[in-house]
């Protein structure tokens, strides 16, 4: 079996998230610990007890849900979902959305900011003559993880418009995912869109399907260009976080 590796590492300062989100990690080696293990003895032992005074390794980390890549549940984009029900938190997604074939789009070409439109992701499934089936798993290629580890990281990259994803869903897709930051445009670049038209409807417009109708997208993504357009699996478990939006998780794609 083959398998890409379709996560990004959740790594120390980066940029790449607004400032309050970067994340932090205090990195405690074997000799920064080896004094904690003894406590946990009660005093029957001392470092000079342990192989050459090496304790065990640990980090601690501060982040977010929504640090590094992870799949994002209902209950991020809206208390309610379906149209009025309860949205599920990420330990109520059921696990049997979270695998599936995988099908890549590719937009590429299309410049930061780009909103994809429903035209445009009928066009691209013509083109590649590929019907999209119930459990389909659809990650978006825009190469934002190019920029990865900087600060451009946050306008990187094509987006999904409402219309796109709802195109999506009303295919039998419960799954998405992104190599960008945001399955929306940008949403510094939506900003900018805002201050010119002033229309609340696109204010996190993608996200915001999911009032309508439930479903779930990884952001984050990278290595999307090493994926042909399907022939493989992709599982994307999130862990279980009681009651959280999102759950990291370590998307792959499967060939056998």
């Amino acid at each position: 079996m083959k398998i890409i590796d379709l996560s990004i590492p959740i790594e120390d300062g980066l940029p790449s998230d607004p400032p309050q989100q970067i994340p932090h990690i205090q990195y405690l080696n074997h000799k920064d610990t080896a004094q904690i293990m003894t406590t946990y003895f009660h005093g029957g032992i001392t470092v000079d007890d342990l192989p050459e005074g090496n304790g065990w390794a640990i980090e601690n980390l501060q982040l977010t849900t929504h640090s590094g890549t992870h799949l994002d549940a209902p209950y991020h984009y809206y208390p309610t979902m379906n149209d009025g029900e309860p949205a599920w938190p990420i330990d109520k997604v059921p696990l049997e959305w979270c695998i599936g074939n995988g099908v890549k789009m590719d937009f590429s070409q299309k410049p930061d900011g780009y909103k994809i439109s429903a035209d445009d992701v009928e066009r691209y499934f013509k083109e590649h003559d590929y019907e999209l089936k119930e459990g389909d798993i659809v990650l978006l290629h825009t190469g934002a993880d190019k920029v990865w580890g900087t600060k451009e990281y946050l306008t990187a990259g094509a987006g999904m418009s409402a219309e796109a994803t709802l195109w999506l869903i009303d295919r039998g897709v419960h799954v998405v995912g992104t190599d960008g930051w945001s399955w929306d445009v940008p949403l510094p670049l939506e900003a900018e869109e805002f201050k010119k038209s002033k229309d609340p409807s696109i204010i996190w417009e993608a996200h915001r399907v999911g009032r309508q109708k439930a479903y779930c997208h990884m952001e984050k993504l990278t290595n999307l260009d090493k994926l042909p357009l399907t022939g493989y699996t992709i599982s994307c478990l999130p862990v279980n976080i009681k009651g959280a939006s999102a759950g990291w998780c370590r998307a792959v794609a499967l060939f056998d």
